[in-house]
Parts: C-alpha cells; structure tokens; sequence
C-alpha cells in the first residue's frame, strides 16, 4: 500500500465516523446482520480494486467473508458517537491460508488475511510537525479530519505474535500481531483483547476516544488472493 494509500485509508475511516464528545462506555454488540451497527464498505482508492465483502451463513451465525483478489478496501463500523476506550475489544476470525509473500515487515509486501482496525480521536497538536502535515494531507484527499491514531490487529507473516510493526508512512498507525504463520488456520479463532493496554503498548500513551472500528483484508502489494472470514464483533466495558 503506498503512502497516499495508507494516507487516504485514515482518512476514509474518519468519512464514517462522528466527531464530538465522547459518550460514556456502553457496551457494543457490532454484530454483520444488525442496521444498527452502521457498517458499509469504503473503497480505499478509485485507481484500486475492490475487496468483496458479504454477509452470510456460517454455524448459525451471520460471518462477513472478505474476498481479495489483487485487491484492498475496508468495511467500516459507524458508531454512533465518539466513546471512552472500552475494556475490550472482542471478534472471532479465519483464513485457510496465509496471503503468499506477504510479509508485514516490509512495505512492498505488506498485505493480511485478517485485520481488525480500531480508530481513535486526539489532538493532532500534540503530533510533531511532519505528523501534523500528514494528517493535514489527509484530510485533503478525503475531505474530513483522519483519526488521531489507529491500532490494527492483524493475523501476520514474517513478524512474530505479540510484536508491533509501526506503519513505513506514519507512527499514527500501529500493526499488533494477534496471530502470525501458518499456526492455527482453517479454525476460528475467538480474540479479546484489553484495548487501552494495547493502545499504551503501540503508543506510549493513553488513548483517546474510540471513534469506530473497521476490518479488511488485503492483498494489494503481493497481487494474489486471500479469503478472510470475521464474525461476533463486540465492544465491552469495564463489569460487562
């Protein structure tokens, strides 16, 4: 994905999603089949292809499959107003199979089978110069303020499990390896994870507020293909 890329995808995810206060923490059932949950595809470019999104039938539950071919673009969650960093952020996810010669340490060869995107609000006059000017540019190419910073959960290749690979093109966006290799695939597997912690691990701060959630699967850099399946998408909050 190349800088503009990577540039216009944060400033896509804040095209969907509400500025202003944060509201108090309640809990949030991002479920594919629920209206409520506001979630709708975002092309990430007009000059790239498209990643099929579709709801569907799995084990009596409604799954999102994303299928990339030579392809990258997200399907966004629209919350309804900005809220505090909840406790957790829970999903289930699977893949057959890793994209091949992906590699997520290298930015020519930077593409997942699986990612989980939270977005965060936050004062970008805080950000050192060079941040501030990305972040200025970003809002030129999508027409509205990006996130202040985003933490990507990805199922990786070439990067070891637990470790974080900051973006080539900007420190606003952190990649955390929840899974990585070939360990695991063809099973769901059931994530939950302590948001904050993992904010202040990839940031070195507290977060601000949380203004939505997006999952993609790409295959963009390495032009192959990559199916994704993602389901039970759930915000808690601390006693829930």
């Amino acid at each position: 994905m190349t800088l503009a890329h990577r540039v216009a995808l944060l400033g896509l995810l804040a095209c969907s999603l509400p500025a202003g206060a944060a509201a108090p923490c309640e809990p949030v059932d991002l479920a594919f089949d629920k209206p409520a949950a506001g979630w709708a595809h975002l092309p990430l470019s007009r000059l790239k292809r498209d990643t099929a999104y579709t709801v569907e039938q799995e084990g009596g539950r409604n799954v999102l499959r994303a299928s990339a071919e030579r392809s990258a673009s997200l399907y966004v969650a629209r919350l309804a107003a900005p809220m505090p960093a909840p406790a957790t952020l829970s999903w289930s996810w699977k893949t057959d199979a890793l994209v091949p010669g992906a590699d997520n340490g290298d930015s020519k060869r930077e593409d997942a089978p699986l990612r989980v995107l939270a977005a965060f609000g936050g004062d970008p006059k805080t950000l050192p110069e060079d941040e501030q000017r990305r972040m200025t540019r970003a809002e030129r190419l999508s027409g509205r303020s990006p996130p202040f910073a985003t933490l990507m959960y990805i199922w990786g290749d070439k990067v070891a499990a637990g470790s974080i690979t900051p973006s080539a093109h900007t420190g606003q966006l952190k990649m955390l390896a929840v899974a990585a290799g070939a360990d695991g695939l063809g099973r769901w597997h059931t994530v939950q994870r302590d948001v904050a912690a993992d904010y202040r691990r990839a940031f070195g701060a507290e977060p601000g507020p949380l203004l939505g959630v997006a999952v993609m699967t790409d295959t963009d850099n390495t032009d192959t293909k990559a199916v994704g399946l993602y389901a039970d998408i759930r915000l808690g909050c601390a006693g829930n």
